[in-house]
């Protein structure tokens, strides 16, 4: 890793942003519990999913985000990488981000890593 690589700076940035977003309690965390928060009536604001997911869990995200009217994005991080971002152990396929501050901050921090 380069010191002053700025992709990497930029996804540092989104993990970080990630895991501040965990601990303020704004993320769902999971296909099954993300696939519940679309029906409820309080929607999430986003759904970020792993890069790395199987192609039914890509389709089964894409078609609930498209449906539900929910925007779905995919920054470069794999499920490992995305469940060290939040704390959690094992992988993690998505999570839904529920406040929109926070959907903002993360947004901006996808588009630096572009």
């Amino acid at each position: 890793m380069k010191e002053n690589d700025p992709m990497e700076s930029s996804r540092q940035k989104l993990l970080s942003a990630l895991g501040l977003c965990r601990k303020a309690g704004r993320l769902v965390c999971g296909t099954p519990l993300i696939c519940d928060a679309l029906r409820s009536a309080k929607k999430p604001y986003a759904v970020i999913m792993a890069s790395d997911n199987s192609e039914n869990t890509q389709k089964k995200l894409r078609d609930k985000c498209t449906f539900y009217g929910v925007e779905l994005l995919t920054p470069d991080l794999d499920g490992d990488a995305l469940s060290g971002a939040i704390g959690k152990s094992g992988r993690t396929s998505a999570v839904a981000v529920t406040d929109e501050n926070f959907c903002r901050l993360l947004k901006s921090a996808m588009k630096h890593e572009q």
